[in-house]
């Protein structure tokens, strides 16, 4: 007959046994033999009797086992860390980590706290919190966050206005730079052992300007070469010719588009097209970012052109297709960051 561990026993009849061990020994039974008898190891029976011997019979009582149930952080420091934690970066608190991972948080806790809690419990708060591992958006440290406040609050609104009252289409511009060696999305392999796709070792490129609206237009160029003031002003020639009524045009403050040529050749056809500059190193506030990230993404990332001639036809083809669907188009004004400019 097989015998039964004590530990698998319950709290009260581990309780029971420990009080019977310790009486037998205290009635003179060797140690030895009641480690036999109530199926425990002697070094068990010593580790009881020395209890007993130090703190009397409470020592022996049961005590509750598992996970306390009561989580050790108060409510008001647990606020403190999320909103640390949401509202801040680990470097901005001088911790010595870039990014919030179970390790930064545990040392914020730590030192704000003056709690040593286990990665794992970190993990634990953290997933009570509702907070979960993401990649970050980069934004430049030279962003002027008043500079954006005002964008949205009143320089945006206000060319909305003025462009209803002109009966003017509200465009989003930018431009990007594509090579042949950006890769995007995952392939299924065996753990541990990398998937290697084939490609070519030469390394070219092609850029892209486009513009697009809420309404579902896309307009875009896609050019070799580097991105010059004649290219700019071609791409508008073209935007010109082919965009119905007067245009309001929103980029970014790149050298090209503020050049003095192109204010000229603007300020002579300001009847019909207007530009307008997004604050500075605030790409999150354009809704074109988000098809330069589809195109880089379907259109590069996920393919593998032999040369510079097989990749522009291809972003061409995915940019032609993108323009058949207004759907889709809309669908990039409906990221948090740009609903503003969906409406």
């Amino acid at each position: 007959m097989r015998t039964q561990d004590a530990r698998s026993l319950p709290a009260a009849a581990q309780e029971a046994l420990r009080y019977r061990a310790v009486e037998a020994v205290r009635k003179g039974m060797p140690k030895a033999e009641a480690a036999r008898v109530f199926g425990v190891s002697r070094q068990t029976v010593i580790t009881w009797v020395q209890a007993w011997e130090t703190g009397g019979g409470q020592a022996l009582k049961a005590k509750r086992r598992g996970r306390p149930p009561t989580i050790r952080l108060a409510p008001h420091q647990a606020a403190v860390i999320v909103r640390l934690i949401v509202g801040r970066c680990p470097d901005q608190l001088r911790l010595p980590f870039a990014l919030w991972t179970r390790e930064a948080v545990q040392q914020l806790i730590r030192e704000r706290c003056g709690l040593q809690l286990s990665v794992w419990t970190v993990g634990r708060y953290l997933k009570r919190w509702g907070l979960t591992p993401q990649k970050p958006r980069r934004r430049a440290f030279e962003q002027d966050p008043e500079a954006v406040r005002r964008w949205l609050a009143e320089e945006y609104p206000a060319i909305r206005q003025a462009a209803k009252a002109a009966g003017a289409t509200i465009h989003w511009g930018d431009e990007m730079g594509l090579r042949s060696d950006h890769q995007a999305g995952t392939s299924y392999g065996r753990r541990g052992q990398t998937p290697v796709i084939p490609g070519t070792g030469q390394r070219f490129r092609c850029n892209v300007l486009s513009t697009l609206t809420n309404r579902g237009q896309l307009a875009f160029m896609v050019f070799r070469g580097r991105f010059t003031t004649p290219v700019f002003l071609r791409f508008l020639r073209r935007l010109f010719r082919h965009a119905q009524g007067r245009v309001f045009l929103i980029i970014d403050r790149h050298p090209v588009h503020r050049a003095a040529e192109v204010a000229r050749w603007v300020a002579r056809r300001a009847d019909r097209l207007r530009l307008f500059f997004l604050p500075s190193y605030s790409p999150e506030l354009n809704p074109d970012e988000f098809l330069n990230n589809d195109v880089k993404a379907n259109a590069v990332g996920r393919r593998r052109p032999r040369d510079e001639q097989e990749m522009v036809g291809s972003v061409r083809s995915y940019l032609w297709s993108t323009q058949r669907q207004p759907a889709i188009v809309q669908n990039y004004f409906r990221a948090p960051s740009v609903q503003y400019a969906a409406l």
